[in-house]
């Protein structure tokens, strides 16, 4: 779990480090280091009771270990503890941050958009919804049913009112209940789902897109977990005419420490008009002092940010660059290829019916049954069973209707369906595909 050689880089970045604090006078911050070291051990202790999200036998909810120069850049920069909010508080990393954000509009074909670093997804789509209220006032937002429900909430904190679009069983926005939902004209903010969480379904967002010329509305893209599958070369036609589509919408959010490599929390709102950094317009008598350049306080809802975010995601960019064809990119292909090649192997399996082909590299499957609820029963013990035996899943809840056509055999008699859901976000799933499907199917025999 442990590398030594992250420990040997880290301590030559903080000698680094200390190089350019050489000529202050000396001090040393005391403190009771046994007393520490007892502290550390009972927390190391504590830290036990978790699942090993590092490891390629965690094949549950999206969580993606930190590449290990992001580990060693934020533990590195904690030294300084820059705080983004004003260059008074993080000159380096704020320049750091300014970069990161050019970089990021660029892989969806923006030119300098209007952005900064947030906390994640959820204070991400905050802000684009509140500029999207202040731009389109008393006017609803519309997202899909399978959309992150933080939309829904988010709408009903700004005091906008909020519908959801049903899908079609691709788990896609349906356009046609789109089309006759915007026809009421009292609709401001379309959000497209780039990789919804529950599916990893990327809606239609190039149909979207064409509907705006007819009606009046923004287009929010909601790419805080797909987002980085724009540099992937091995998407379906209809996903890359969705990504490509990006560089027409209003506002993106992206969430680094998903697919980004990054410690939590890093997310990131992206505006491609840079003029609605107005409507963040504030004044502090005491916080922007040293500098007439733009403090990214200024252009944000939240204050006091952890500049190490900025520094862990610009070291991570450097190494890893953002471009299609690069090494980055070939790690989300083996994620891609990984999910593809769980959902072939259990489509020729007697004990499980996988749904939707994979659109990114979430794979959705039910155990097969006689019915439905019997169906739910089995997967939750699975689920368990599976955990028993050092193979960690995920649960869903879905309404029938949505695997109805993937399941024609089975009796519905309840209204949701308990399924078994996989996220093959590491590239190491590739290499242990063989091992999770055998755990998977001794698991369901036993």
């Amino acid at each position: 779990m442990i590398d030594p050689t992250e420990l040997e880089l880290l301590k030559g970045a903080l000698d680094t480090l200390a190089e350019g604090y050489a000529d202050l006078p000396g001090f040393r911050t005391t403190f009771d280091a046994d007393a520490t070291a007892n502290v550390l051990r009972q927390v190391a202790t504590r830290m036990h009771d978790n699942y090993p999200y590092y490891h390629p036998q965690y094949a549950g909810q999206m969580l993606k270990p930190p590449h290990p120069v992001a580990r060693i850049a934020y533990a590195m920069s904690l030294w300084v503890n820059p705080n983004n909010h004003a260059l008074d508080g993080g000159r380096a990393s704020s320049a750091m941050e300014k970069e990161c954000i050019v970089d990021l509009g660029e892989m969806f074909g923006w030119d300098k958009p209007l952005g900064h670093l947030t906390g994640g997804g959820t204070m991400a789509n905050l802000e684009a919804l509140w500029v999207a209220g202040r731009l389109h006032p008393g006017k609803r937002i519309l997202a899909s049913t399978q959309s992150h429900y933080t939309h829904s909430r988010i709408s009903d904190v700004l005091g906008l009112s909020f519908s959801a679009v049903p899908v079609t069983n691709d788990g896609r926005m349906d356009m046609d209940a789109l089309e006759e939902l915007l026809q009421n004209g009292d609709v401001g903010t379309v959000v497209a789902t780039m990789g919804n969480t529950g599916l990893g379904a990327v809606d239609p967002l190039a149909d979207i897109v064409r509907l705006q010329s007819d009606y009046d509305f923004r287009i929010h893209a909601d790419a805080a977990y797909g987002g980085y599958f724009s540099l992937a070369s091995t998407i379906s036609e209809d996903t890359r005419d969705a990504y490509d589509s990006l560089v027409a919408v209003d506002s993106i959010v992206i969430d680094p420490h998903k697919h980004g490599l990054q410690p939590y929390g890093c997310g990131c709102v992206l505006f491609r008009d840079a003029s609605v950094g107005q409507l963040y317009k504030h004044s502090s008598p005491f916080t922007y002092f040293s500098s007439a350049e733009l403090h990214l306080g200024e252009i944000s809802l939240e204050c006091s940010r952890p500049g190490a975010a900025a520094v862990a995601l610009w070291a991570t960019q450097q190494l890893l660059p953002l471009k299609r064809g690069g090494e980055f990119a070939a790690m989300l292909d083996d994620s891609l290829h990984a999910a593809r090649g769980l959902w072939g192997q259990l489509r020729n399996s007697a004990n499980f019916l996988p749904l939707m082909e994979p659109e990114l590299d979430i794979v959705v499957y039910a155990v097969d049954a006689a019915d439905s609820a019997t169906a739910s029963a089995r997967a939750r013990a699975l689920f368990k069973t599976a955990a028993e035996r050092d193979l960690h899943l995920a649960l869903i809840e879905l309404p029938v209707e949505l695997v109805r056509d993937y399941a024609s055999a089975m009796n519905m008699n309840s209204e949701t369906i308990t399924c078994l859901r996989s996220v093959l976000m590491k590239p190491e799933h590739k290499d242990w595909l063989d091992r999770i499907v055998d755990i998977l199917e001794s698991s369901v025999a036993a």
